[in-house]
């Protein structure tokens, strides 16, 4: 397939893809939408940036508009990205296709969800946990969703939501069109892929360990008490909106209030914040208005924003298949960019890992960076000290040591005169 109008798609459906300038697909899009159209089973893998949402979308409203009897329900594992897989979906669908939708995510208005819900939306897109408080409150009716997608499943699996998920498929019924794509293909996924899918069609896109290759990686050998000036100086170098991922929640706020207070326009986003203020945050970074985000693993995964020229590592990820959802975060669209990542003497095992990953042939890097000593030298100043007070006579030893705990305040060790069960009772 070269071109979207080859498909058959729905007349309307071709004028919407048309009106929103989709010529060429994707490697993806190409060998998954027309199996999709079909009603087959999918099992996709594609590096990120590819155009995985597009590919699933429009095989949904397809099934949609040629079945009026049919709803698609579609789950992802992040709030910002079911907002963004339903901006992306809303901007598809027509008024004239009469196909209404709902985003049911946590950290949002329950009412405003139940108004949505009231509608009769044919097209649920949501979190697992805010899908299944809808099903316990009875005001999702899901008996009607032939078609499902699992979106980025590696995540849910990572996040642990598999539990909810198999909950919310006993009320989807049984004979339903299944479509999982994820950026990597872990174990776990393929045991999932026995049990959920009928006979899937496996589509592999490009490799699921190595970064997109208009991506220009570079790397920076650093100690941890020069890592933050080294940033400030590449901060000052590089032009475009960077995206700085760090490790923790408490990282990301001391690191947004750090470089504010040196003058660069900041904001940063993590899983304490509102939904409000996370999506405010987000709106802000895809406008310009800021032009450095911070944020932990919740931007690693789904995050579209087309306008990221520069993806800092300023702290390694805590699993290695996370650097490549971090650095893809960059060059989609088949834009360029670039991704920097910092190296400090106690990442060097993690960084071998991830080398490994990308390429399994590769010689391992960094080795000859020495850790910090410093509780070594610690450690053996102490047991040099112990070495030389047991050369020392015992008796000389030991009176010296109670001195010390007298001068200490210590109490010296001497039996009880009573057991802990009464004073007339003996040992």
């Amino acid at each position: 397939m070269e071109n979207f109008s080859e498909l058959n798609l729905n007349e309307s459906l071709k004028r919407s893809i048309a009106r929103m300038h989709f010529k060429i697909p994707t490697p993806i899009q190409a060998q998954a939408i027309p199996p999709a159209l079909l009603g087959k089973d999918i099992l996709g893998t594609a590096q990120t940036g590819t155009g995985k949402t597009l590919c699933y979308g429009i095989a949904c409203i397809n099934k949609l508009l040629n079945d009026r009897g049919s709803n698609a329900l579609i789950i992802c594992p992040t709030r910002e990205l079911a907002v963004q897989v339903g901006d992306v979906l809303n901007g598809l669908i027509e008024n004239t296709m009469n196909i209404k939708s709902a985003v049911l995510i946590g950290g949002e208005s329950m009412q405003k969800q139940l108004r949505q819900l009231q509608k009769r939306p044919r097209l649920i897109i949501g979190t697992p946990g805010r899908l299944n408080d809808h099903l316990k409150r009875k005001s999702l009716k899901l008996h009607q969703a032939y078609f499902l997608v699992l979106d980025e499943t590696d995540r849910i699996l990572d996040m642990g939501f598999i539990p909810q998920v198999e909950q919310i498929l006993k009320f989807v019924p049984k004979k339903h069109q299944t479509l999982l794509f994820s950026a990597t293909l872990p174990q776990n996924i393929l045991k999932i892929t026995e049990r959920y899918l009928n006979d899937p069609i496996r589509i592999r896109v490009g490799s699921t360990t190595t970064p997109i290759s208009k991506i220009k990686q570079e790397v920076i050998q650093v100690s941890e008490g020069d890592k933050y000036n080294k940033l400030l100086e590449e901060l000052y170098k590089r032009k475009g909106s960077i995206l700085v991922f760090v490790k923790t929640k408490r990282n990301a706020d001391k690191m947004a209030d750090r470089l504010h207070d040196d003058g660069h326009p900041c904001d940063c986003m993590h899983g304490n914040l509102r939904q409000s203020k996370r999506q405010r945050t987000l709106i802000a970074f895809r406008s310009g208005k800021i032009r450095i985000l911070i944020s932990t693993e919740l931007a690693a995964r789904g995050l579209d924003v087309p306008s990221i020229q520069h993806v800092i590592n300023y702290h390694l990820p805590q699993v290695p298949e996370d650097f490549i959802h971090r650095v893809g975060r960059t060059a989609r669209a088949g834009a360029e960019g670039c991704a920097l990542t910092f190296v400090t003497p106690n990442d060097r095992q993690m960084w071998n890992e991830i080398q490994r990953l990308i390429n399994p042939n590769v010689k391992q890097e960094f080795n000859t960076f020495k850790k910090s000593n410093y509780r070594k030298r610690k450690r053996f100043s102490r047991f040099k000290q112990r070495e030389s007070n047991e050369s020392k006579p015992f008796k000389k030893n030991y009176f010296k040591h109670s001195n010390n705990d007298e001068r200490r305040g210590k109490k010296k060790f001497r039996f009880k005169k009573y057991s802990r069960r009464g004073k007339n009772r003996a040992f």
